[in-house]
């Protein structure tokens, strides 16, 4: 019996074509013909003023955290049930995070717990859309306003997702993509920068450019480049780009297949979930998500344990995330926890993934459905 992966990552075949152009045309560095086309591609689909193509989304989230003038000192507030990099990105500025609670419902940041967190030192909310779903952004907009924070949009998860119409990145004072081998669209490893502001691109240039003004020179708008600012190289290969590149062209396919599994799984375990056996992913009504991933929250982690034990045996693979951040060695150094941890560790034991990428089978589908059916029987 063969074992079904958690994930496998995209190939809609025709990447190794653009691979090859990249390869003969002799330029292969950052910021070449396909860099450029993805940018625009990006730019036109979420209706973003600039996107800039990066080495990773952990890369996206530091230049964000640099172009909001981070320091020691500071204070940016964020959920503790994320990945390490986006606490890194605000710990590598000399700033502190701050750590709140999460939503039972939708695993993001608590809106209501933000206000309580600021303190004079606060410069910045960092809103991560978890499995795709968006944060409350307005709720969170409104804060920023009204206590002159900037907002970025830690969107790794969310490409094609949106809320109340608007593209996930794009809503915020910055939006950071991933374009990892475990995302919905991937490079193998990459992500990208969204910029709202205009007054924000150049700077954003510079700092991607090792601190030169190389971006100005190309357009013509200098005579020579020279090195202006820090800075450091967030360029990924023209390589990584013409990759990502055949995705995104098939980027509404990809979608359409992986909701297909999404909602297949949904459907099949809706039954357990109104007996109380499992909670299902939940998704607001504002909300349009991009089936980045799709999680069952068992009793426990002693439940969760055995399911994910049980499903191995069964010859599939179940993983879970995120030891939370608070609570890890560099979050006990680094950061603190506002307010009380109600609901992050206890939603964090509880939660696990399936299987759930690009071209999976339906027989694969299947399997996976029946083991999950199988445990909840014999549970």
């Amino acid at each position: 019996m063969n074992k079904i992966p958690f994930n496998i990552p995209p190939y809609v075949g025709t990447e190794l074509e653009y691979v090859r152009q990249a390869v003969e045309s002799h330029k292969i560095c950052g910021d070449g013909p396909f860099t450029k086309k993805c940018d625009h591609w990006m730019e036109e689909r979420f209706g973003a003023p600039c996107v800039l193509l990066t080495t990773s989304g952990t890369t996206a989230l530091e230049m964000a955290a640099l172009l909001c003038g981070l320091e020691k000192g500071d204070e940016v507030i964020l959920p503790s049930f994320t990945f390490s990099s986006t606490a890194t990105s605000v710990v590598l500025t000399g700033a502190t995070p701050v750590f709140v609670d999460i939503r039972p419902d939708t695993m993001n940041i608590d809106e209501n717990k933000i206000e309580a967190a600021i303190t004079d030192r606060t410069k910045a909310i960092v809103a991560v859309h978890y499995a795709g779903v968006s944060c409350e952004m307005d709720a969170i907009m409104e804060i920023a306003r009204k206590h002159g924070l900037k907002v970025i949009e830690d969107a790794a998860q969310g490409v094609m997702a949106s809320y109340k119409g608007r593209a996930l990145g794009t809503i915020g004072d910055f939006g950071c993509y991933s374009f990892h081998e475990t995302k919905n669209y991937s490079m193998g490893e990459g992500g990208a920068l969204v910029l709202r502001h205009k007054e924000d691109i150049e700077p954003a240039e510079i700092l991607r450019e090792k601190g030169t003004d190389r971006a100005r020179f190309f357009r013509g708008q200098v005579d020579k480049y020279t090195w202006v600012e820090y800075g450091s190289s967030y360029l990924p290969s023209d390589m990584n780009a013409a990759y990502l590149w055949a995705q995104l062209l098939e980027a509404d396919r990809i979608n359409e297949n992986r909701l297909a599994t999404w909602h297949a799984y949904n459907e099949a375990f809706a039954p357990l979930a109104a007996q109380g056996r499992f909670e299902l992913p939940v998704i607001p009504e504002a909300c349009v998500h991009n089936a980045h991933m799709y999680y069952i929250k068992l009793r426990d982690l002693r439940d969760r344990t055995a399911f994910i034990d049980y499903l191995k045996r069964c010859g599939v693979n179940s993983v879970f995330h995120y030891v939370p951040l608070h609570s890890s060695p560099a979050g006990r150094r680094f950061g603190r926890f506002s307010g009380e941890d109600v609901y992050t560790t206890r939603e964090s034991d509880r939660l696990t993934r399936l299987p759930l990428y690009y071209g999976m089978t339906k027989e694969d589908r299947d399997r996976v459905i029946d083991a999950v059916l199988s445990f909840a029987r014999e549970g």
